[in-house]
């Protein structure tokens, strides 16, 4: 209390009335702090950075994506906690909407990829997600396919709607452009649009191997989720876009 007090009173007189040296408490504030004291006071600036980027938007789950993206790793009761004591809440004005329904019947595959981001060769692993740009008129859905080695997008799509077809044709894009061969490994989520029949058909008529987050795990998919993330931070959260034309012009 004296501390927080400091500017206000004279630390002597706030030391007698707590029966505090003033010394012993000049002693309390040179001391060096403790390494989870110095972990939790970056973590806390890395936290008000998060919140000011994400325009106060993003709640605890999706600050702890935003963070896996600019390399931070921290656990989400630790952020709860740290949101807490900085004050920091969601001033979120539209409703979040997600971008993939992963609570369905059909058949998924396993995780093959296991977040080994680092590849050694074009076209042998693309990586593919989907995300939204508000605008007036409403949402406008993206579509993509990345390459990671070298993080090029190979093929997107961008439509009003959320359907399988917006993944499908930035998979044709994709392969039209590169035509890669049997080695090529395709990893997404465990959204509706990427375990559709369709679209699995889609995939082995090109030969490509497929792998698939856990349920719920930004992490396993974070470099298409950092492309997404940087692209909002630098292009999308700065503007407003009255119709999606506008915004796919922009983008594009």
């Amino acid at each position: 209390m004296i501390h927080e007090l400091r500017l206000q009173y004279p630390v002597t007189m706030m030391g007698r009335i707590m029966s505090v040296s003033a010394s012993g408490y000049y002693a309390w504030v040179d001391r060096p702090l403790s390494k989870r004291a110095r972990e939790e006071m970056r973590l806390e600036l890395e936290i008000k950075a998060a919140d000011k980027r994400t325009r106060q938007t993003y709640g605890p789950a999706r600050l702890q994506c935003d963070l896996a993206e600019h390399g931070i790793q921290v656990g989400i009761c630790r952020i709860r906690r740290i949101r807490k004591k900085l004050g920091i809440r969601c001033k979120q004005k539209r409703k979040f909407k997600a971008t993939t329904h992963s609570k369905h019947k059909m058949p998924v595959a396993e995780n093959a990829l296991g977040q080994q981001f680092k590849v050694v060769a074009p076209n042998r692993v693309w990586v593919s997600d989907i995300t939204y740009v508000p605008t007036d008129e409403g949402w406008l859905y993206l579509a993509g396919h990345k390459d990671l080695f070298n993080g090029e997008i190979m093929g997107y799509v961008m439509g009003e709607r959320l359907t399988r077809n917006l993944v499908s044709q930035s998979l044709f894009r994709a392969v039209a452009t590169k035509q890669p061969g049997k080695e090529l490994m395709h990893h997404s989520d465990r959204g509706s649009q990427y375990c559709s029949y369709e679209y699995r058909r889609l995939l082995d008529q090109f030969d490509l191997k497929v792998s698939m987050s856990g349920t719920g795990n930004c992490f396993d998919n974070a470099p298409m989720e950092s492309f997404w993330g940087t692209l909002k931070q630098e292009l999308v959260h700065h503007r407003r876009y009255s119709t999606r034309q506008e915004a796919v012009r922009d983008i594009t």
